[in-house]
């Protein structure tokens, strides 16, 4: 037989009882069970726990060394499960948020504002390039929500099961270097680029295909694309080796310009999904109208997107 915990409980009753009936009574035992199960517990010591006479039981040295470890262990094993307890119903209340973002100018708002209106909420980040990796995240509950993007009016680029709301829909700006003959321009046409190198982060929808759409429209064929991750494409576009495609909420970077393209031939819109059925989905609501504040705080901060978007008030698709 291994000790156990209750066991220990049964040796500290006797104890503080001073006989093994009294134990009993407390216990709600039987007197015989109670003594058939202390000899148990002796024989798996391997010694005497209690003497016992008519006076009633008194602790061995063994009994005295099995008490001494028996009081140090029961309160903190309670103590432990007590805890335990606390932390688990405060983690209940307070709200876990998993959420796993594609770049974007969303995260960083939405992360400050769960945590500035629920401070003791459990807050994790996940990136990754690929939707459907995020998705695939959530279906197997080691993410609550996603933040993508998603081409025009195609669905995002993950499994089926998700729910999704959109957060908004902006055109695609360029992403030129500072010096660049028409960072200047309130607009580009695209045609204006039928010459240039292209680079891009890499993704798994449809946008270098809606890209290459856009650009057979104005009467070219894009050059080769230059894919690498956001820095290196950042750095690419900075030395004058290429020009890109950017969100028009893009946050202000020196050395950079965002400029519309004429028709704004291109859309993206930003995703937030998350399990249907699943404890997200109970927050969901919330999480989104945070994500619409952040979202605006990025249009905000971004002077020509705004500028843009008082020449064109159609232009923009802030979901509601």
């Amino acid at each position: 037989m291994e000790l156990e915990l209750r066991h220990l409980r049964v040796v500290c009753a006797i104890a503080d009882a001073g006989s093994v009936t009294k134990a009993a009574s407390v216990l709600g035992l039987a007197q015989p069970a109670l003594t058939a199960q202390l000899q148990r517990i002796e024989r798996a010591l391997g010694g005497t726990l209690f003497e016992r006479d008519r006076r009633g039981a008194r602790a061995t040295p063994l009994g005295e060394l099995v008490l001494a470890r028996a009081r140090v262990l029961l309160p903190a094993v309670k103590g432990l499960q007590d805890e335990a307890t606390r932390l688990a119903s405060g983690a209940e209340r307070a709200g876990r948020y998993r959420i796993g973002a594609v770049n974007g100018p969303i995260l960083g708002g939405l992360v400050h504002r769960i945590t500035s209106n629920h401070p003791a909420a459990q807050v994790t980040t996940h990136a990754s390039w690929s939707s459907a990796e995020l998705g695939d995240l959530v279906l197997a509950g080691k993410l609550d929500f996603v933040l993508v993007g998603a081409c025009g009016d195609a669905p995002p680029a993950t499994d089926t099961g998700l729910a999704w709301r959109a957060v908004a829909a902006d055109p695609v700006f360029l992403l030129l270097p500072e010096g660049h003959t028409l960072a200047d321009r309130d607009e580009v046409e695209l045609s204006e680029l039928a010459d240039a190198q292209w680079v891009a982060a890499p993704g798994d929808g449809c946008f270098s295909a809606c890209h290459a759409a856009a650009c057979a429209r104005a009467g070219f064929t894009p050059k080769v694309l230059f894919e690498t991750e956001v820095r290196g494409a950042i750095d690419l576009i900075e030395h004058g080796d290429a020009v890109g495609l950017c969100q028009a909420t893009l946050r202000p970077m020196a050395g950079l310009v965002a400029v519309p393209i004429a028709g704004a031939p291109l859309h993206w819109r930003q995703m937030l999904g998350w399990l249907p059925d699943g404890p997200a989905a109970r927050v969901a609501s919330q999480v989104w109208a945070y994500a619409i504040e952040s979202y605006a705080d990025a249009v905000r901060r971004n002077e020509r997107y705004s500028n843009w978007l008082g020449r064109h008030p159609d232009g923009q698709g802030l979901a509601m």
